[in-house]
């Protein structure tokens, strides 16, 4: 092989650093290289990548194989140890080409392989400007890294550090460059996004932030959050809500659960009627919003009370997209260290919430039959919807902004037929 290419893993924070590495990467002239952007979220996502690294070196003996990512930063050892890996990078190091610069040579020990430094020491995140998102209709911009917050379940900031935000200016120059490229809409991400700007000169909101790109690059025309935590909605973000038609309908909630004790044993901020006022003042105020959420099945110490109590919250909420986690045990996390369900018993549950995450999916689709939307096109020949609905577009060009009548659905995502332009 020749140049680089990026095998990538998780969330689309990881997906938009993945083209910073590459850039950086060929600024340092690194060629003949496979990159492994890792995710540490759980045990299965650390399986996968140690699978795409041996498949990677079968399908390139001699390419140099650079794993980096989450999983590197909190396993760096275990990644260096596996045969098929020259270097292995850690979080703050992927985005440099002084890394790649850098890189040791073939045959080197483990212990040489490692370029791994304490991400806890790092207390700013530079601006990471990007050109493009390969594959990928809607562009995201890194707003914020890292997270104060220590769920007993999570061992993403000990992969990702502490929190710190990136300086609104930046941000706003990042999405001019993004919307001059094409992009229609903007997604902004982060690792826990909503403390955005705690760390910053004024402590600006995310709201405040979404708000200001909207008045300052008027050309976006489709702004996304990635994922928030309710509890630290701000008012500005609500008032977009509720006037902004520029700004999406569509939340993906950090609930992680339903039942009032398992999240104080997750170490949660909220409580579930934290969860659903949130929700219900919401569609109060943006009355054709969808939510989706990540939720947790087999937590320890969940007993079948406490999953049914998930379940209920979950239909109480009126989630239409539901992201469900097996509960993986993280090594040196607080939630590893108490008492475990059966394997068995976690993988039934999570199957079970699937199933309901399916009917209320199903349902939600049904509401949208007969309704006038606009659709951006992807390049799988699907497209979503301004309230994140997936749907089958045959035909149409990606990245355009279709508007269409929804015909009905087949369980998963909805047909649409396009709406004719006037006659002039």
């Amino acid at each position: 092989m020749s140049g680089v290419e990026i095998i990538t893993f998780g969330c689309r924070l990881n997906t938009y650093e993945s083209e910073v590495m590459r850039a950086e990467a060929e600024k340092a002239g690194l060629n003949n290289a496979v990159l492994v952007n890792t995710c540490a979220v759980t045990g299965e996502a650390v399986r996968q990548a140690r699978q795409a690294i041996r498949r990677a070196r079968r399908e390139n003996p001699h390419a140099r194989i650079i794993v980096t990512g989450c999983a590197a930063q909190t396993e760096a050892e275990t990644f260096g140890a596996m045969p098929e890996v020259d270097a292995v990078l850690g979080n703050e190091e992927k985005l440099k080409s002084a890394s790649y610069r850098a890189l040791p040579d073939f045959g080197v020990s483990a212990e040489e392989k490692l370029r791994v430094n304490d991400i806890m020491s790092v207390k700013a995140t530079a601006p990471q400007m990007v050109k493009h998102i390969d594959g990928h209709v809607r562009a995201f911009i890194q707003v914020q890294n890292g997270c104060d917050h220590r769920c007993t379940f999570c061992i993403i900031p000990y992969g990702r550090g502490n929190s710190r935000s990136v300086p609104m200016g930046a941000v706003v120059d990042q999405a001019r460059k993004l919307v001059a490229a094409g992009y229609r809409e903007i997604v902004l991400t982060g690792v826990d996004a909503t403390s955005y700007g705690a760390d910053l000169p004024g402590t600006p909101t995310l709201g405040l932030l979404a708000k200001t790109l909207l008045k300052q690059v008027p050309e976006i025309l489709r702004l996304r959050l990635s994922s928030i935590d309710s509890i630290e909605a701000d008012r500005h973000l609500l008032d977009l809500l509720a006037d902004e038609p520029r700004f999406m309908p569509h939340l993906h909630l950090s609930l992680q659960h339903g039942d009032d004790m398992i999240l104080k044993r997750m170490k949660r901020r909220h409580s579930s009627a934290d969860a659903l006022s949130f929700v219900e003042q919401v569609r109060r105020l943006r009355p054709d919003i969808s939510f989706g959420a990540d939720m947790i099945a087999g937590f320890p110490t969940e007993t079948e009370e406490m999953f049914g109590n998930a379940m209920r919250h979950a239909e109480q909420c009126g989630l239409s997209f539901l992201h469900v986690f097996p509960y993986s045990p993280r090594p040196g996390t607080p939630a590893a260290r108490m008492p475990q369900l059966d394997r068995a018993l976690v993988k039934e549950r999570a199957a079970r919430l699937r199933v309901q995450g399916e009917a209320l999916l199903a349902a939600h689709l049904d509401r949208m039959i007969g309704t006038r939307q606009t659709i951006l096109v992807e390049m799988s020949g699907f497209a979503h919807t301004e309230n994140f609905s997936l749907v089958a577009a045959p035909g149409l060009s990606p990245r355009d902004l279709v508007p269409v009548t929804v015909t009905g659905h087949n369980g998963k995502h909805l047909t649409m037929q396009v709406i004719a332009a006037a006659a002039a």
